[in-house]
């Protein structure tokens, strides 16, 4: 569990390590040939543009729930997680440990797979238009936050830091990673959805929608990688608030996108600062989302 006393700021870098990556949230540093240690910064985006104003202590609630859901998924597909080896790091490492954890460095599979459980965002654009969902056919009638009949795979391209994930098909997906890793992908991101959704649903949380990331090894197995199941991966909802046809309220960065869509901002680059109201109410939310998935 996360302490109220975060851990040291994390600013930029860590000495004695090599930056291999800085993306929207998460820093990957070198640690040797075959593993990279990833710290979650208290950096927040939204709309794909990374806001100034941090978030005390996110990177180590982030961090806190991914390894939740990795241990909770274990026996469904292997993971990128590597026993901390305090040995090989620095000591300016080892004090961020809250925020970081040491991970095979593997080569991503250029997608994201998007489990859907509930009709919002993006979805409910594709569904509004087509009554579809990344080609997925959806039954007539369906009111915003909905539950669908079933939970779908609806995966995007992987974009890169300031440009946007498109929506993508299953078909157009097999031609990217082949057919046999495909269907992998789908059937594991359904799996995981399902028990984490059972999960979540018995401390009070209903899980909207979810990304999930993935790579081959060596041999070719398919590994869980990056974040899994958090608050800036996934759609949280209080189920005792939840209302089909309204957009409920969120444990997730709900809240901020709420909030910036309520300014004259064009959504690009340099983004707004957040008052210390926003600040709060985002910090207090992440931590609620952790309190009960811990419990």
């Amino acid at each position: 569990m996360v302490e109220d006393t975060a851990t040291p700021l994390y600013e930029a870098g860590i000495p004695g390590l090599r930056l291999l990556h800085r993306g929207k949230v998460r820093d990957l540093f070198e640690v040797d040939t075959e593993r990279m240690l990833i710290v979650a910064s208290d950096r927040i985006s939204a709309f794909d543009v990374v806001l100034p104003t941090p978030i005390p202590g996110k990177g180590e609630v982030l961090t806190a729930i991914s390894n939740l859901w990795f241990e909770r998924t274990r026996h469904l597909v292997p993971n990128h997680l590597e026993p901390w080896d305090a040995a090989a790091l620095p000591a300016e490492a080892d004090a961020l440990r809250q925020r970081s954890v040491l991970a095979r460095r593997l080569q991503p599979l250029p997608i994201e797979a998007i489990v859907r459980g509930y009709l919002i965002g993006t979805g409910w654009r594709d569904y509004q238009a087509h009554q579809a969902v990344s080609g997925v056919p959806l039954p007539a009638g369906l009111r915003l936050a909905d539950r669908l009949p079933e939970p779908i795979f609806t995966p995007s391209t992987k974009a890169a830091v300031g440009e946007h994930d498109i929506n993508i098909d299953y078909e157009q997906m097999s031609q990217l990673v082949g057919r046999e890793v495909a269907a992998q992908v789908r059937d594991i991101s359904l799996r995981i959805f399902e028990l984490a959704s059972a999960v979540a649903g018995e401390r009070g949380i209903i899980i909207a929608d979810t990304k999930l990331e993935f790579a081959l090894d060596e041999s070719g197995r398919l590994v869980l990688i990056d974040e899994l199941l958090t608050p800036d991966s996934s759609r949280f909802w209080p189920a005792e608030d939840y209302r089909p046809g309204t957009s409920p309220p969120s444990f997730d960065k709900q809240y901020v996108r709420d909030y910036l869509e309520s300014l004259a901002w064009d959504k690009q680059p340099p983004g707004p600062e957040l008052p210390a109201a926003v600040v709060a109410g985002t910090a207090q939310r992440y931590r609620e989302a952790l309190r009960r998935l811990a419990d």
